[in-house]
């Protein structure tokens, strides 16, 4: 395994939109946490790369993503432990640029001490939850941060000598909020990160917003809102020298995320904490989502797998079609399915899809329309 997950599950707040196996804590856990882990790191089986006979072991990792939750919460002496800890079990010489270790952090946590404990732990990427430059927008997502604290963060990373920054931004909102998206992309361009995910806001069962939309104190995300926004990102970005390399994620030259990256080129990949999934290729396994229920299992010496999924062929034949059409790769022209189904040569006239060098790859606003050319050429539903 060349890529290493650890999910860190702790908030203080869970915000509107979020669906994701988090434990609010006003006291966060981080030394229990850090043993959890570690503890989970020497269950059989766990820290085994499956090198190859002969292979000293040395810099298996390519990649750390540290993501949640808010990993950024946890104090900077047990993130320094944890990655101390994680260098020694993989058999890293070191955690310095080599190795891509990415920490997810809210703008409210980033301050000179903590920005430079990060660096000297080995974190050189930090993806920053910015989501709005709107007060107003970041109040109603449940945000902990206003405005003005993205750009101090960003500004105090670069001085502690961390400059590949991501920042997260969230479109697609009510028009209720009169957010300006385009506003948003200004001011998030003004920064000149290495590296921006867009995500559009979609409603998930059980969070803060499904609930308002069920008792009409909400209105659901709007199609047309949607389409619109994801297209003006796609030519402002274009023009400030950004290239969309998948199809939320966009990069100057040289700063795609490796980590995410090898996700959806189908590589393997490991997790450890709470809810973290794990593949190898072949079978999909992921962990107990609780945090206690997921801490008393390592502790007791039991697997924390929750469950597992081998995946058929039909199945890792739909992923691999899926995965590479949400990145500017593309898909195989030569490995398509012949003759093309006549939904698909359509796409190729509408222009929401062009040949590549001899691969199928989609247009933005084919992007927009994924789902359905995944069907048109595998006669199935997609993975997500």
């Amino acid at each position: 395994m060349r890529h290493l997950y650890l999910h860190v599950p702790f908030c203080r707040r869970r915000c509107t939109y979020c669906d994701f196996s988090i434990a609010v804590r006003k006291r966060i856990p981080a030394r229990e946490y850090v043993d959890a882990v570690l503890q989970e790191v020497n269950i059989p089986g766990v820290t085994d790369p499956g090198r190859e006979p002969g292979d000293s072991g040395s810099e298996v990792l390519e990649t750390i993503y540290l993501g949640g939750g808010t990993p950024s919460l946890l104090p900077p002496d047990a993130l320094a432990t944890l990655l101390t800890s994680l260098r020694d079990a993989f058999h890293l010489t070191s955690l310095r640029d080599a190795v891509e270790v990415t920490l997810e952090a809210n703008p409210e946590d980033v301050t000179r001490d903590t920005a430079t404990a990060w660096r000297r732990a080995g974190i050189n990427r930090v993806s920053l939850g910015a989501q709005s430059f709107d007060d107003q927008a970041l109040q109603w997502m449940h945000r902990s941060h206003d405005a003005a604290r993205i750009a101090a963060a960003v500004a105090t990373l670069r001085l502690a000598g961390i400059d590949n920054i991501s920042l997260d931004l969230i479109f697609a909102l009510p028009a209720g909020l009169a957010r300006d998206w385009g506003r948003d992309l200004e001011q998030a361009l003004a920064l000149r990160p290495a590296h921006l995910s867009l995500y559009g806001l979609t409603v998930e069962e059980r969070t803060p917003l499904a609930r308002w939309i069920s008792r009409g104190a909400a209105s659901p995300p709007d199609d047309e809102r949607y389409a619109a926004e994801y297209l003006l990102a796609h030519s402002r970005l274009a023009a400030c020298g950004y290239h969309f390399y998948e199809v939320s994620n966009a990069a100057l030259d040289g700063c795609r995320s490796r980590h995410n990256s090898a996700y959806w080129s189908g590589r393997s990949y490991s997790g450890l904490g709470p809810a973290a999934h794990s593949f190898d290729g072949a079978a999909r396994r992921w962990n107990l989502s609780a945090w206690e229920s997921y801490r008393r299992a390592v502790a007791a010496g039991r697997s924390p797998v929750a469950s597992q999924e081998i995946l058929s062929n039909e199945q890792r034949e739909l992923e691999r079609v899926y995965l590479a059409l949400r990145t500017d790769a593309g898909l195989d022209v030569a490995a398509l399915y012949r003759p093309l189904p006549s939904s698909t040569v359509r796409w190729l006239e509408r222009g929401w899809a062009e040949v590549r060098n001899q691969r199928l790859v989609c247009t933005p606003e084919g992007w927009l329309r994924l789902d359905a050319l995944v069907r048109d050429l595998t006669g199935c539903g997609t993975t997500g």
